[in-house]
């Protein structure tokens, strides 16, 4: 268990230490412990090419792509990587906004972009330990006010004796293991919950495939089916966007629900009353059933969870007498099959037509009951396994900026 550190002020302690261990940690700087890596692969004998994935580390490109992207007649000006080197990829991503430094843990020698920055240690070290320091804020901090983005906004440029001067400070041997072994251990924590997340999701699917193509699992033999057309059971309608020239349209209280925000509780944009009036946007309440019908996120479907307008990129569906959530898991389920029917190759928009055209067989209310219970249900448990996954890496966050100076 962490606790805090005492300081005076002047020695360098992190504000969170494991008991037992309270001496201030000893300054130092990148370049009294480790060296850049310039060794070449000039005979181009080595082919194993390796990048640099702000996710998954060091890994060969063969196996990151499922294929050879470099030119392996051209691999001469790449640098070789040994066990234990480490490499700086200035290419900023999502997961890596400041670019990843990761250690190399394969016993065979691997090469890589010139592109990227190499160095290995001087002396035996704990490489975990700096692995873990590299995701530090600490690490982040220094190349954001040494780095430098300029022409290239996906790169962070930085000299190599500003980077080689990065300050360090160091904990003793036994509380670098202590503090590498204990995130190695969070991290696998997060993998296990990230797992089971996945599982329940894959679980869920296949309950419903279950429910809603073989009529099975949770049915009676008594369960009375009929076969509909959805436009006749279903009240209809989609919405618009108003003018993006005229600014009195948009900055109003109105959520403005688009194609790729139907899952969630706050939009990007908001209309005025004005923008509302003026424009095909119309308004749905909280509750009621979305589709999308353009881009990326066709076929996607879900309940509102807010009152909000909705562009043409939206239906609404009303059934009449139909359970909402039973129509939304329905329809969730159909997703693939409508998607591969009616957009080829993935390309192109649905449409209102195509929704209400769709003959679904639909059993009597009681059944409908049963399934929507029993998939809230999983529902539930996914939620709470989700949040529970966002709790661990909230966590590890906050102690990657206080475990390190």
């Amino acid at each position: 268990m962490a606790k805090l550190s005492s300081s005076n002020g002047l020695e360098k302690r992190p504000k969170l230490r494991f008991p037992g261990f309270d001496e201030p940690w000893k300054e130092t700087t990148l370049s009294a412990l480790f060296s850049k890596s310039t060794q070449k692969n000039a005979d181009g004998h080595i082919t194993n090419v390796i990048c640099n994935s702000a996710k998954l580390g060091l890994i060969p490109q063969r196996e990151y792509f499922d294929k050879d992207i470099a030119n392996s007649d051209n691999t001469s000006g790449y640098y070789i990587i040994r066990q234990n080197d480490f490499v700086y990829n200035p290419r900023k991503s999502s997961d890596a906004p400041y670019g990843p430094i990761s250690s190399y843990k394969y016993a065979e020698d691997g090469i890589v972009s010139p592109l990227y920055l190499c160095f290995h240690a001087k002396d035996e070290i704990n490489p975990l330990y700096y692995e873990w320091y590299f995701r530090s804020s600490a690490w982040h901090r220094y190349i954001y006010m040494s780095g430098d983005s300029g022409a290239r906004h996906d790169r962070v440029s930085i000299k190599d004796d500003t980077f080689f001067a990065m300050p360090i400070n160091l904990p003793s041997e036994q509380e670098q293991s202590k503090i590498a072994s204990f995130l190695q251990s969070l991290d696998e924590r997060i993998a296990a919950q990230e797992k089971l997340v996945a599982s329940l999701k894959k679980y869920k699917r296949g309950v419903m495939r279950a429910i809603f193509r073989d009529k099975s699992f949770v049915f009676p033999k008594t369960t009375v089916w009929k076969s509909i057309h959805l436009g006749d059971e279903c009240v209809f309608f989609s919405g618009g966007t108003p003018k993006s020239t005229d600014s009195s349209y948009y900055g109003g209280s109105i959520p403005f629900i688009r194609s790729g925000e139907i899952h969630g509780e706050k939009t990007e944009l908001f209309l005025t009353e004005a923008g509302l009036q003026n424009s095909s946007a119309k308004m749905v309440s909280k509750g009621d059933l979305l589709i999308a019908l353009y881009g990326a996120t066709s076929g996607e479907v879900d309940i509102s969870k807010i009152d909000g307008a909705i562009n043409q990129a939206i239906l609404c569906i009303r059934p009449y007498d139909m359970s909402k959530q039973y129509l939304r898991y329905l329809l969730e389920d159909s997703k693939d099959d409508i998607i591969n029917t009616y957009l080829q190759g993935g390309q192109g928009n649905l449409s209102a037509e195509i929704i209400k055209n769709l003959r679904v067989d639909i059993p009597d209310s009681t059944a409908q009951s049963s399934v929507v219970e029993f998939l809230s249900m999983i529902e539930r448990r996914i939620e709470m396994s989700v949040e529970e996954y966002e709790q661990i890496q909230a966590m590890k966050r906050s102690l990657l900026q206080q475990l390190f100076i």
